[in-house]
Formats: structure tokens, sequence, C-alpha cells
């Protein structure tokens, strides 16, 4: 779609560019999905020359403007299964950023599950500095960040432990190739406890942390507590029933895979 109130096109020195009626262009896929008459200035984040993936001793960094297709190539099942989550093709997988897929906050978002699955922290940048924000906290509601004006996400940083850690993957669709109604990760923490993330069931992601393997009935309760009903999404995807029933369902079903 084009956005035909945006005037200039700009390569940023830095965030301090910013001013009203301007935008972060990184892959465009979801900023030229819809009309956005609000907009003037787009404010180009490709010729920034951030390396795509920077792995360390402890963390794997992630800037914003690696392409799933980059991200896809790190060689971690888990970071695999949540790109092949987006059911995209290739061409989308070559444009489509990890940073974009995060700033749209969209319940689906599979890179918002993979953060928040991983204790994924965001490093954000603004005129007035930086600050981190774990990307479980990132996403506050359906298309709503904690970004302020301005803002911006440079990079997101995985900790090789939770990389390495075992993993299992859920994710139910209403159709063989629809959108994730429903995407659940269980990890196995070093010090023996189990971690079961859950997202595009419900509007912003939800970590739930067990000190020791859980039982089936520990796991359920934790998640008749600690998701409310009206936290379950409601659109074309599924109904907070249907998402409510996989969510539960899935989460026994990682338990028993990752419970010996």
């Amino acid at each position: 779609m084009d956005l035909n109130t945006v005037a200039e096109v700009i390569s940023p020195a830095g965030v301090g560019q910013w001013r009203p009626g301007d935008a972060w262009l990184g892959g465009g896929t979801v900023l030229f999905s819809e009309p956005r008459p609000h907009l003037t200035r787009l404010l180009d984040l490709t010729v920034a020359g951030w390396p795509a993936l920077t792995a360390g001793a402890d963390e794997l960094e992630i800037a914003a403007t690696c392409t799933i297709a980059e991200l896809a190539s790190s060689g971690y099942d888990i970071v695999s299964r949540c790109c092949h989550a987006f059911l995209a093709s290739f061409k989308i997988w070559n444009v489509a950023t990890v940073g974009g897929n995060l700033c749209a906050a969209l319940p689906a978002g599979p890179m918002t599950a993979l953060g928040a699955a991983l204790d994924g922290t965001c490093l954000l940048l603004s005129p007035s500095g930086s600050r981190k924000v774990p990307v479980r906290d990132f996403v506050t509601g359906e298309g709503t960040t904690v970004l302020a004006e301005g803002e911006l996400l440079r990079s997101v940083h995985l900790p090789t432990d939770a990389l390495a850690a075992r993993t299992a993957f859920r994710q139910g669709s209403l159709h063989a190739n629809g959108r994730s109604g429903v995407l659940l990760i269980g990890r196995v923490t070093a010090g023996g406890g189990l971690v079961i993330t859950v997202t595009a069931a419900t509007k912003r992601p939800h970590v739930l942390s067990f000190p020791m393997l859980p039982s089936a009935e520990v796991v359920q309760i934790a998640l008749t507590e600690r998701i409310p009903d009206d936290e379950y999404v409601r659109d074309v995807h599924g109904s907070p029933a249907w998402r409510r029933h996989m969510t539960r369902l899935y989460a026994e079903q990682i338990r028993r895979e990752l419970c010996p």
C-alpha cells in the first residue's frame, strides 16, 4: 500500500532526528500494510549497518533490522520453529524484520513468543539515552508496546543458556495455513524448573515460571489464576473459549514432553 502522505525518506544519523509524523522503517511489511495518514517522513534503518546476528559468550544479539531469513540461519531449533510460525513466503522472510514483528505487537507475533520464552531483553534508544526492557514486558496489548514517542528498538538479546535449553513448541490455528491462534513454548531452566510462555492466544505474553517440574494440576491452576479470561483474544482466528481450551491442552502436552 502506498503511504501517499510521506514526502521524504531519510537515512537517520541517530534517534535525535525524530520529529512528529515520523516512522522508523525496517522491512516495511507491516508499515505498508495499512493506511497511515499521520505519517510524513520515514527514517530508513536498513542503512544503519547493524550486524544481523552477533554471538557472544553469554548471549545472542539480534539487530532490530535482522530479517527472519537471517535469524532462521542461526542454527537453534527453537528459533527455527518460531520463524516457521510466520507461515510466510520466502519473499516475506527476506524482508520482514525481527524488530518490526515485535513493534507491530500482534498477538500472533512469533518473535514476541521467542523473546519472551527465552528471557530475552530489548535494548531501546531515545534522544535522552537508552534502557532495557524484558521482551515479556515489551508488548503491553494488541498493537501496543512500551515504546515512547520517538523511541527505537535497537536490538534483542537472548541468553545462550536459554537458547541451548530443552524446549517444547506448540502452535495451533483454525486453518492449515492460518495465522497462529495459540502459540506456547516450554523451557526447562538451568535450575531444573519449567517456564511456559503463552502467546497468540492472549493479548500480551504471559510467562508462567515454576521453580521445579510441576504436576498437571499445578500448571492448570497457574493458567487459571494468572491469565484472566478477558486476556484471551477474540478475532477471526479463534474465539476466546477455543484459545483458552487449546492453551490448557498444549500446556499439558508441553509439561509431559519436558517432565521426565
